[in-house]
C-alpha cells in the first residue's frame, strides 16, 4: 500500500503565509524588526530576557558553546539520545564528548554526570529532551553546578507538574526546522535568563552578523506561530491521548513518561516495540503509514550492543519507532494509526 500518511507535515496556515507576504510587500525581508520581535517573544515564553535567532542550528550551538567561555579542551556532558550534529559542532570546536546512559524519563542520568565530572573533568551539560519527554526534577542537575545548554527543539511546550521544557538552561536553543512545533522553514534560537551570557551571544554573532541573523521573511512564520501555540498543542495533545489509549489496547509501550503529572507536547507518538523493528515498520507501512525510528540520527544508534555502558538507554535505541503526529491529521488518518497501535507489538 502506498503511504497516505505523511510522518511530518509543517502546521502552516493560510495566515503564517500571510504574514511572510506582508513582509515581502513592506520590503524588510532581511534581519530587522520582526526577527528581534521573535527572539523577545520566544524568550519570554520560556522565561529568558534576550538572546540571538540564527540560519543556521549548527551555528546557534557552537555560539552558545562559545557563550559559556570553556577552556580549550574541555568535555561536555551529553545522553546518548542526543541527536548526531552535536558531535559534528564540539568537534569542529575542539571539545570532548562524554556520553551518559540516560533515566527512565529519557534525560541524561545524573549519577553519570557525576561520575563524568569527577573522572573526565566535564564542564557543561548539553541536556536534549527527545520526543517530547522532559526531566521531572530541575535541582538535582543545577546542584551539578555546571553550566547547561537546553535543547527544546523536540520539548518545547512539555510540562512536568509545575515544570516548564526551557526552565533549567543558562542557555536554552530551539531549532525551527520543518518538523518543529515552531518551523521558520530552518533557523535556531539561543536565549537566556542571565545577562553574561545573553552578552556574551551578541557579542559573538557581532563577528557574523549581516550573513548569520535570521531574515525578518522567516521570522514573521515564527512569530504567528508563538502567537497561537496554545491552540496548536492542544490539538496535537487531543491526537497524543487518543494515540496513547489505543496503544494500552495492544502489546506497545509508550517511550514516554506514564506519570499523570506529566504532560507531553504531541512532538511525535513514539512506541518501544517488542517484535522485530523492521516487522513493525512494514506493518506500519502496510496500511499507508510512514514511521520512523526514533534515534536513527542520534549519537546513540551506533552503540545499541552497549548494554553494560547504557543499560537504560539501548532498548529504546533499538526498539522505538515514532508515528506521526500533528495538527493537520484528518480524522481518518487519526483512525488509520489508530487502529494500528492496537495491533502493533
Amino acid at each position: 500500500m502506498a503511504i497516505s500518511i505523511r510522518f511530518t507535515k509543517p502546521t502552516l496556515t493560510r495566515k503564517d503565509m500571510d504574514a511572510v507576504l506582508q513582509t515581502m510587500v513592506d520590503e524588510k525581508i532581511g534581519p530587522g524588526e520582526k526577527k528581534r520581535e521573535f527572539v523577545k517573544l520566544f524568550a519570554s515564553f520560556v522565561g529568558a530576557k534576550d538572546g540571538i535567532v540564527l540560519r543556521s542550528f549548527v551555528d546557534t550551538l557552537a555560539y552558545s558553546l562559545y557563550a559559556l567561555e570553556l577552556p580549550e579542551h574541555s568535555t561536555v556532558a551529553l545522553s546518548v539520545y542526543s541527536p548526531k550534529i552535536y558531535e559534528y559542532v564540539l568537534k569542529r570546536l575542539g571539545l570532548e564528548i562524554y556520553l551518559t546512559d540516560v533515566d527512565e524519563y529519557g534525560q541524561p542520568s545524573i549519577e553519570d554526570i557525576q561520575n563524568g565530572i569527577e573522572s573526565n573533568g566535564v564542564k557543561a551539560l548539553i541536556l536534549f529532551s527527545p520526543i517530547g519527554s522532559l526531566y521531572k526534577d530541575m535541582s538535582a542537575y543545577r546542584e551539578l553546578q555546571i553550566p547547561i545548554i537546553e535543547d527544546v527543539t523536540e520539548s518545547l511546550c512539555s510540562s512536568f507538574s509545575d515544570i516548564n521544557a526551557g526552565m533549567l538552561g543558562d542557555i536554552v536553543i530551539c531549532s525551527f526546522e520543518e518538523d518543529g512545533i515552531i518551523s521558520t522553514a530552518g533557523g535556531a534560537i539561543a536565549v537566556s535568563r542571565k545577562d553574561e551570557y545573553t552578552e556574551a551571544l551578541k557579542k559573538e554573532l557581532e563577528k557574523t552578523k549581516r550573513y548569520n541573523e535570521l531574515p525578518d521573511m522567516n521570522a514573521s512564520l515564527g512569530i504567528v506561530q508563538l502567537v497561537k501555540i496554545e491552540s496548536t498543542i492542544e490539538r496535537r495533545r487531543e491526537i497524543f491521548k487518543a494515540f496513547q489509549q489505543s496503544l494500552q489496547k495492544g502489546d506497545g509501550k509508550s517511550f514516554l513518561s506514564g506519570n499523570i503529572n506529566f504532560n507531553p507536547n504531541g512532538f511525535t507518538f513514539p512506541v518501544v516495540v517488542e517484535t522485530r523493528i523492521d516487522e513493525a515498520i512494514e506493518f506500519a507501512q502496510k496500511n499507508g503509514i510512514e514511521v520512523r525510528r526514533s534515534f536513527k540520527d542520534s549519537i546513540g544508534f551506533r552503540y545499541q550492543e552497549k548494554y553494560e555502558r547504557y543499560p537504560n538507554a539501548v532498548g529504546p535505541l533499538s526498539r522505538c519507532i515514532s508515528f506521526p503526529l500533528y495538527p493537520f491529521l484528518k480524522s481518518t488518518d487519526v483512525d488509520t494509526i489508530e487502529k494500528v497501535l492496537r495491533h502493533i507489538g
